[in-house]
């Protein structure tokens, strides 16, 4: 390669039915790291933006869709790619793990969710990437609703906690977090409550996006 390449990444983070926090990966059919895990991503077509590429490589290669869908950051590491030099740019992006069935596709052998604990070796620099974006979700976490994308559209305050502490590894006080969310008024309560479940069925609950871009606009600030 005589001049520089531009790629891009994505770092899929979902939930399982175990709650557990989980990261898309697919296995590379082509060389270079032909056989080993990586992130989802290709090169960036002449005639698109680098939103576009991410969403395209990503439905190309693992057929994911995602409402979100951020930059993350830029990697441009000298001798990142085996290939020459090649800059990507990294996005992250939330789906609920239980509404997209993955297949592998084009350039990718394989394509599976893998525990964000327990990844295997990954091809270039993705490695690095998938824990700059746990970073990132660590941290955005805590001020700006975004967990709701990881949470089926009817989810109980137990499951929203949960989601909390999956993500930041670290256990919350179950009385204050509810008192903290329930006083937000993010949350529309519903007339159903859970079903199929050995214990005591819990109250529904839906994200209410309107109601949070409206308490936006007046000063309203995300925290938890």
């Amino acid at each position: 390669m005589a001049t520089p390449q531009l790629t891009v990444d994505c770092v899929v983070f979902g939930l399982d039915e175990a709650d557990q926090l989980k990261v898309l990966l697919i296995q590379r059919k082509l060389e270079p790291f032909a056989g080993a895990w990586a992130l989802p991503g290709g090169f960036v077509h002449l005639d698109e933006s680098l939103d576009v590429a991410a969403r395209r490589e990503l439905q190309e290669e693992t057929g994911v869709e995602t409402h979100f869908l951020e930059q993350l950051y830029t990697f441009g590491t000298v001798d990142r790619d085996p290939r020459g030099r090649v800059v990507t740019v990294a996005y992250y992006a939330l789906v609920n793990l239980r509404d997209h069935t993955v297949q592998a596709a084009t350039d990718a052998r394989d394509a599976r969710w893998f525990a964000v604990s327990h990844l295997p070796p990954l091809a270039f620099d993705h490695g690095a990437i998938a824990q700059y974006g746990l970073q990132r979700l660590r941290a955005k976490i805590r001020y700006e609703p975004i967990g709701f994308e990881l949470l089926p559209p009817k989810f109980t305050l137990s499951q929203l906690q949960r989601l909390y502490e999956v993500i930041l590894g670290a256990e919350i006080d179950k009385r204050n977090f509810r008192k903290r969310i329930l006083k937000m008024d993010l949350l529309q309560p519903l007339d159903e409550k859970q079903t199929g479940v050995a214990h005591r069925a819990a109250q529904l609950y839906r994200f209410q996006p309107e109601r949070y871009r409206q308490l936006q606009r007046s000063g309203f600030s995300f925290e938890v």
